[in-house]
């Protein structure tokens, strides 16, 4: 047996989250519904706008927000990314420890800025962020731990790491790594704009082909070129032995490397869609890695995401997670 469920690559960024009206995106200039980098000073220029009004904190981060997820599930996690000696870093790298994550963290950690993600919530629940990727933008192939990723299930990846010039190489020699070593690729596409800005960069990282790709079905229609989902899938098929496409309130399609399924929406009032599909990823990944075929895994990703939406921040606590699954066991 591996050591771990899943080895997981992403950007680490603490999450700054607000409840906003959309005449204040419309004001300072945000496009709503999309993630988008920024430098430190646009970042710090949203904030001042921001101080009054309630927020969250967290550690986050869509991969760090998966292998937390599949951790509180009772999954065996291990995360590469990359913080500085900052008060933000200490507080990031302590959100991991107590998830029972492994890390790379436990080096010594350079000097600098750990990134922060301005996540602005809308009144109908949809994400809008603004991201300083700080010193994670710097992610590379020295933050790798070889032995941990040939010792896991699966390597799973953010499509978010695509933008950087240094985190990319990294992720493809994971790819070709895990490949070599027998370990199954998974990764995510994260936002529409990661498909929509940096194709190119997505196709090198999925090179011959993926064993599981995660996406919704903005991202799905934009790398598939095409207005319909029937054709994306066939698309998708091309690339990914089995992917999931979430869908929302619709629910989401499942391919199983054989047939296509379709998986009903656990149907709720959100608050705030944030995570919601890195919730979804994590309890699939823990699913398929304890024993439950792929639609079952759909089934509890989908009951796991209705139940971040109906919270304010990306992640539930610990509690949540265990009666999450011993709900969906039951059921």
């Amino acid at each position: 047996m591996k050591k771990y469920d899943v080895y997981g690559m992403g950007n680490a960024l603490v999450d700054m989250e607000f409840e906003v009206p959309d005449a204040f995106l419309e004001t300072m200039g945000v496009e709503k519904g999309f993630m988008t980098l920024v430098d430190e000073e646009r970042q710090f220029e949203l904030l001042e706008f921001l101080r009054s009004e309630r927020s969250v904190r967290s550690g986050g981060g869509s991969a760090a927000n998966t292998i937390v997820a599949n951790a509180f599930f009772g999954g065996r996690s291990f995360y590469t990314c990359l913080v500085s000696n900052d008060e933000m870093g200490d507080f990031y790298a302590q959100e991991l420890v107590r998830a029972g994550v492994d890390t790379n963290l436990a080096d010594c950690r350079a000097q600098g800025v750990t990134g922060k993600c301005l996540v602005m919530i809308t009144p109908d629940a949809e994400r809008t962020m603004n991201t300083y990727l700080g010193i994670s933008e710097s992610l590379s192939v020295r933050e790798l731990r070889t032995e941990a990723l040939c010792d896991s299930e699966f390597l799973y990846v953010e499509g978010y790491l695509v933008t950087s010039p240094t985190a990319r190489p990294a992720v493809v020699e994971a790819m070709n790594i895990a490949r070599g070593a027998g370990v199954k690729t998974a990764l995510s596409f994260s936002d529409p704009s990661m498909v929509k800005y940096f194709r190119l960069g997505l196709e090198e990282i999925v090179g011959e082909g993926v064993d599981l790709l995660f996406c919704n079905q903005e991202e799905a229609l934009i790398w598939g070129e095409c207005r319909t989902l029937a054709k994306a899938v066939d698309r998708l098929k091309e690339k990914a032995g089995a992917f999931v496409v979430t869908m929302g309130a619709q629910g989401a399609l499942i391919f199983d490397g054989y047939c296509v399924h379709e998986i009903d929406p656990v149907l709720v009032t959100p608050l705030d869609t944030n995570g919601a599909g890195d919730m979804f990823a994590g309890a699939f990944l823990h699913g398929i890695t304890h024993g439950m075929n792929y639609v079952q895994a759909g089934q509890f990703a989908s009951l796991s995401a209705s139940k971040v939406v109906r919270t304010f921040g990306p992640r539930l606590n610990p509690e949540q997670y265990r009666q999450t699954l011993s709900e969906f066991l039951a059921s």
